[in-house]
């Protein structure tokens, strides 16, 4: 398979679910897409000004969620977990009709997702892929979270740390290479809450479709879901997932180093907000080679189109 060509996938592929914060039942679609399409969500119950880009800059709130919003208060909610899908699996193209305003929760991860996408297939193009290039440091914090891009080689890593009282989350950390190590983990990780925060959330009229069947719940020194974790990492594990889906608001796929503590969808909307706020901190970067491994790309094989 080329991993420098534009790819979409081969059929449509539908999911149902209750969405996590509305509540309400959302039948969402993926469809086929041409090279140069992008990613784009449709709004399939509303007959105009429905279309609304996955863009930072369309990003309208980050609690607990991401939101994008178009230019016509059309709103796509909790993009996350499916934006974190299609970027780990290479998916450059694909309209996502949804006939509500929030993607649907399913277990709480992106494994739902990715499985169906996996089995469906991807559709490969002849049209090369582009990729940001970090060229400059940049950091964003907000007293003790913190979140940071510096250039890389080759790869996207991400080592993210969280620090809660908690003693079951506690102080965790990893650091996932995305272009080369095994994502399962990071695909089957869930979101998760404190049992003492749920009625203050509930107050602000989210989580309506919270339940243990699509998010892990702690309380004290106890893990409420029977099935107790999927991975040792996943509370951990599913922040990245996270940032990664985030960090796809940006169109493409990158090529940096992230560092993040207590980060979260706010600091990395900041953060994509602060490094294409200067030209001099990135570079948009096209493939010309096919058929080559993401690990055999150098600079002789990159031409520079920004």
């Amino acid at each position: 398979m080329s991993y420098l060509t534009q790819k979409t996938i081969k059929n449509t592929v539908s999911f149902d679910g209750v969405g996590l914060h509305s509540g309400v039942n959302v039948n969402l679609h993926i469809k086929p897409a041409e090279p140069n399409f992008g990613i784009v969500f449709k709004r399939i119950d509303l007959k105009n000004n429905n279309l609304v880009f996955p863009n930072f800059i369309n990003v309208s709130n980050t609690s607990l969620n991401t939101t994008i919003e178009n230019e016509f208060g059309v709103k796509i909610s909790t993009i996350e977990h499916l934006m974190g899908a299609l970027f780990c699996l290479g998916i450059d193209n694909a309209l996502i009709e949804i006939d509500n305003e929030e993607v649907p929760i399913l277990d709480g991860s992106a494994k739902v997702f990715v499985e169906k996408i996996q089995k469906i297939g991807l559709k490969i193009s002849s049209f090369p892929i582009k990729i940001i290039k970090i060229n400059n440091e940049v950091e964003y914090s907000e007293n003790s979270r913190f979140i940071s891009i510096k250039p890389s080689t080759l790869s996207l890593d991400i080592e993210f740390q969280l620090k809660y009282q908690n003693p079951v989350i506690g102080n965790q950390k990893n650091l996932v290479n995305v272009y080369e190590d095994d994502l399962n983990d990071v695909f089957n990780s869930r979101t998760f809450c404190l049992h003492e925060d749920i009625e203050m959330i509930k107050k602000n009229g989210l989580a309506k479709g919270g339940s243990l069947e699509n998010a892990i719940v702690v309380k004290d020194k106890e893990i409420l879901n029977h099935e107790g974790l999927r991975n040792q990492k996943e509370f951990v594990n599913h922040k990245i997932l996270d940032c990664i889906g985030d960090l796809y608001t940006c169109g493409y796929r990158i090529i940096g180093s992230i560092k993040c503590v207590r980060g979260g969808h706010y600091l990395t909307n900041q953060l994509l907000k602060k490094i294409f706020s200067k030209k001099e901190n990135f570079s948009i970067i096209e493939i010309k080679e096919k058929n080559l491994p993401h690990n055999l790309i150098n600079r002789n094989i990159l031409r520079s189109i920004a």
